[in-house]
């Protein structure tokens, strides 16, 4: 495993360094360090078709002592990978070769939508690091996460193989509340359905078949759910209420953290570090 310093820019939260991490020969992970080594330290993991620089204006509301390191998955924003495998759980091997890299003994992990899918495995796979579990607008949808019949798993793939771009409408409609701005709809489309093939049709595929419960049951971390209060069915809150703590948030659409980041940031210290300044 090799890891190569980029270059840096600056923020509120101090100076932003990229780096990059190899997993072997077939996968480039690149992740974007921002804040002092020692600090508090929080691991950011973007959703599906989405990248690490979604993350830039809220690393910039931050606590200042706050070590933030935001992510790319493999195929997605800036790393790159020629892989087979295209699991949430192999996502979670991405995000563990950087906290190894960055030599992390203890951290909270946050996930927005399929992010928070591979959040949740990464405090599987490194039980003694994740100390918290973040997931962003995500968990909650039950058409989507929990294990569904092999029935429906094969019209969700079919769907997403036969017409790919129908499937990402699919996604961006149904994460949006009503009375979202149509123009910011179309923007979210147009970025998710130019995710880099095959993988964006692999890791979706990946994430339909993963089996949550099944993970759930092996994740001893608390998960914090902050979620959008339109788009959370009661039927979700009765099979999970008791495993997460989920937190009503009224901050726009699925892709909240993006449209309401100074907010958001103040959630997430919150977690991470409760005597934290608001």
């Amino acid at each position: 495993m090799t890891t190569v310093n980029g270059s840096k820019n600056g923020s509120k939260n101090g100076s932003k360094v990229n780096h990059e991490v190899r997993r072997s020969d077939h996968t480039t992970i690149r992740y974007t360090a921002s804040g002092p080594v020692g600090g508090p330290t929080l691991a950011l993991i973007h959703g599906w078709g989405c990248h690490r620089g979604d993350f830039d204006a809220i690393i910039d509301h931050l606590p200042a002592d706050f070590r933030v390191l935001a992510i790319d998955l493999a195929e997605h924003g800036e790393s790159r990978s020629t892989r087979d495998v295209w699991t949430i759980e192999e996502f979670a091997h991405d995000v563990a070769a950087v906290l190894e890299a960055e030599s992390v003994a203890g951290c909270v992990v946050a996930g927005h939508s399929m992010g928070g899918a591979v959040a949740v495995e990464v405090a599987r796979l490194l039980r003694d690091i994740v100390t918290h579990v973040i997931a962003l607008d995500a968990l909650h949808y039950l058409s989507l996460f929990p294990t569904q019949s092999a029935e429906q798993t094969a019209a969700m793939v079919h769907l997403f193989r036969d017409d790919f771009a129908g499937g990402v409408r699919g996604l961006v409609e149904g994460g949006s509340p009503a009375g979202t701005d149509p123009a910011l709809r179309e923007a979210y489309f147009q970025k998710m359905v130019a995710v880099r093939q095959p993988a964006g049709l692999h890791s979706i595929e990946g994430l339909v078949h993963w089996d949550m419960d099944a993970a759930l049951r092996e994740t001893k971390q608390p998960i914090t759910v902050f979620a959008i209060r339109d788009l959370v069915s009661p039927e979700a809150l009765d099979r999970y209420g008791d495993r997460f703590d989920i937190v009503l948030v009224e901050l726009g659409s699925h892709h909240f953290p993006a449209e309401a980041p100074e907010e958001t940031a103040k959630l997430l210290a919150a977690v991470v570090s409760p005597s934290s300044p608001k």
